[in-house]
């Protein structure tokens, strides 16, 4: 008996989302998931050896199997480094302090 199970892959872009529902065999790893489901030919840009992929927010490698109703996401990489933009933040909050006595 051949097993199946259900899967989800999902990528999103500022303007747009894509969510592809998908029946494949048990035992399908993650990156025959994403070749099966065809995102890589709607969003032909994206780069597996690359691109970050997780389950259900959990950081996956491609060649993790799934499970059933498991959800693939497809992230992007970041704009700005949250790290970063906090540490300028905190650095204007202290310029703004010490200059603010005089009134």
């Amino acid at each position: 008996m051949n097993e199946t199970i259900n899967i989800e892959v999902v990528y999103a872009l500022p303007h747009e989302q894509t969510l592809l529902k998908k029946n494949v065999p048990a035992g399908t790893t993650v990156a025959d998931a994403l070749q099966a489901s065809g995102i890589l030919q709607k969003h032909p840009e994206l780069n597996l050896a690359t691109s970050k992929l997780g389950i259900f927010g959990k950081l996956i490698k491609a060649d993790a199997v799934l499970r059933d109703k498991d959800r693939i996401e497809i992230y992007r990489p970041l704009i700005a480094d949250p790290k970063e933009v906090r540490r300028k933040r905190a650095e204007e909050g202290k310029v703004m302090k010490k200059g603010g006595g005089e009134a």
